[in-house]
């Protein structure tokens, strides 16, 4: 994979992005296993770290355990899709596959909500100059 133009994040800020996350509005989390396609819209869901896990805390029916020991890079994806801007954290692993991806959200215009396509750009940027969160 040709990494020139591409931005990451140390795999180690993982939980402080999350928890950022967590205080956004709606995005949209995609989860890709076996051939799969889960898809959750809504306010990514808080969490904490307990038993080697970062296991999230919801009233919205969207809980999990994350492994975040398996995550070894973040990246920044940009591009247009069906013809929109769309920004997504992509969170791999240490071959550089896809554990699961949070995009932008969108207002009922499908817009992207302003302050997150900010913040995104923002932490972007720090990441290509090589600042930390």
């Amino acid at each position: 994979m040709n990494t020139t133009n591409n931005v990451f994040m140390p795999g180690g800020q993982a939980e402080v992005l999350l928890k950022n996350i967590s205080t956004w509005q709606n995005t949209t989390t995609i989860i890709l296993h076996g051939g799969s396609v889960f898809e959750f819209k809504g306010v990514f869901p808080k969490g904490k770290m307990a038993q080697g896990f970062y296991n999230l805390i919801a009233d919205n029916g969207f809980e999990g355990h994350l492994n975040l020991n398996k995550v070894k890079t973040i990246f920044f994806q940009s591009k247009h899709h069906r013809g929109k801007e769309s920004h997504a954290f992509v969170f791999q692993n240490d071959k550089q596959e896809c554990i699961f991806k949070i995009f932008l959200g969108r207002d009922k215009h499908g817009e992207l909500y302003a302050s997150q396509k900010s913040e995104y750009l923002a932490l972007k940027e720090q990441y290509k100059t090589g600042a930390q969160l």
